[in-house]
């Protein structure tokens, strides 16, 4: 499956649960980690679950390999990785305190 239909799955996954403040960003040019870093909050340690679980029963449902898991909702904040894209559920706390979105601040936003 290709990246754009990859996150096309997390987009609809995260919308039908009410995520917060969604960004994807085009990491290919600055990063070999991944091609696509997609952040998202959650309002609650179990809003952040639900966004995930969600997520999660999307790419098992289409047949996707998660290459790993790691985080909970305690913590504040979900990682999954597929590779490629990886996923990052946060609570708001954490993601102001990590803010991701500042240290990928020269990736290119994708439009969702």
């Amino acid at each position: 499956m290709e990246s754009n239909e990859i996150l096309a799955l997390i987009t609809k996954a995260v919308e039908e649960h009410k995520g917060l403040d969604l960004e994807i960003l085009d990491v290919s040019e600055i990063t070999i980690v991944a091609d696509y870093f997609v952040i998202v909050s959650g309002r609650s340690k179990l809003h952040v679950e639900a966004i995930t679980k969600a997520i999660l029963d999307e790419i098992e449902l289409n047949g996707l390999t998660i290459k790993s898991k790691e985080g909970n909702s305690e913590g504040g904040w979900i990682l999954v990785d597929l590779a490629d894209v990886i996923i990052h559920v946060f609570s708001e706390e954490k993601r102001q305190y990590y803010s991701l979105d500042k240290l990928w601040q020269d990736a290119q936003k994708v439009e969702t």
